[in-house]
């Protein structure tokens, strides 16, 4: 059975999108992430699939399945994931020169579930916080991933849905990383 690993970047003052929804602080580093990209080359052995929502979809699939993508370690290990895109308006989601993701446009807690029975490894979601947080609501994160920015926004929207009850946490590891990166990797204790 799979597991669902929740990978966010976020701000050093915990925001994973800005006051507008969208995500920028990582455009705000100088300099390269070498040091964490063959991390996650590494991690990235251990994933079996990724799943995405509509938006996230649209803007991966803009750069990892183009030329754009070349000079990037990760590309070859992330444009041969299996993908899923959890999307209601979507009819298609192709992926390049790649095989098309599949879409999955129903209920998304009983497509993860079935996700997680069909799959022996982890499964990543980048990004998509409305789509974590259901997944965070309905208890089927397993592993949250945190990566540490140097980066102060100010405001925006967190990680964990709001008015939900406190997630118990346990640390599996921390790491620091190029450019003051820290990932911080938790067990998700169910409640």
């Amino acid at each position: 059975m799979g597991q669902l690993v929740v990978q966010e970047f976020v701000t050093a003052d915990g925001f994973a999108a800005d006051a507008n929804n969208e995500f920028r602080a990582y455009e705000l580093l100088e300099g390269g992430t070498a040091e964490f990209d063959r991390n996650q080359l590494e991690w990235l052995d251990s994933v079996d699939a990724m799943v995405l929502g509509g938006s996230t979809y649209l803007m991966f699939a803009e750069f990892w399945p183009t030329p754009a993508s070349a000079g990037e370690i990760i590309a070859p290990a992330l444009n041969g994931l299996r993908r899923y895109v959890f999307s209601k308006t979507l009819e298609k989601a192709p992926w390049g020169d790649f095989p098309e993701a599949t879409i999955e446009s129903g209920d998304a807690v009983e497509a993860i579930r079935r996700i997680k029975r069909e799959t022996d490894g982890a499964i990543v979601l980048w990004g998509s916080l409305t789509l974590s947080e259901a997944f965070f609501k309905a208890g089927e994160v397993d592993v949250l991933r945190l990566v540490v920015m140097p980066v102060a926004i100010g405001a925006g929207r967190g990680v964990y849905p709001a008015g939900q009850a406190p997630a118990l946490l346990s640390l599996m590891g921390a790491k620091t990383f190029d450019q003051g990166l820290i990932e911080l990797e938790y067990r998700v204790r169910p409640n």
